[in-house]
């Protein structure tokens, strides 16, 4: 089995694309207006409109905006630089500037414009960054 995509749902699709082809330096690809998607080496990240729900069983199968319990981690390269670079972008939404997590990785958490907790990291001790290199 492979997790292949992470799909967020929100009542803004423009915004929340926006917003995450910014932090990334990625370029969305756009189905449809209702429905894009990030692709990165490992997974992708799909963001759709609430109306993707219907297919699903309706609005009542997730709600946008109300996320308490997922991360969406990227491993970047270097997370102090990236820090620098969406400073002004996450400004009242950082949780933590980058800090290094007593498992090895340096850690920069931050909330997309929907309230969804994003954390890019960096491996910095050995194990850290032999445990991500597989």
């Amino acid at each position: 089995m492979n997790l292949i995509s992470i799909r967020l749902i929100t009542a803004d699709v423009d915004r929340l694309v926006g917003f995450y082809e910014r932090v990334s330096g990625l370029a969305a690809t756009r189905y449809t207006e209702d429905f894009v998607e990030l692709a990165t080496m490992a997974c992708t990240l799909a963001i759709g409109s609430v109306r993707t729900l219907q297919p699903f069983g309706g609005d009542g199968v997730a709600r946008p905006a109300d996320n308490h319990t997922a991360i969406i981690e990227f491993r970047v390269r270097d997370v102090d630089q990236d820090y620098g670079r969406l400073a002004d972008l996450v400004g009242r939404d950082l949780v933590q500037p980058p800090t290094t997590m007593p498992w090895g990785n340096r850690s920069l958490l931050f909330r997309d414009p929907d309230g969804n907790l994003v954390n890019f990291f960096t491996p910095v001790t050995e194990a850290a960054i032999r445990k991500c290199d597989g």
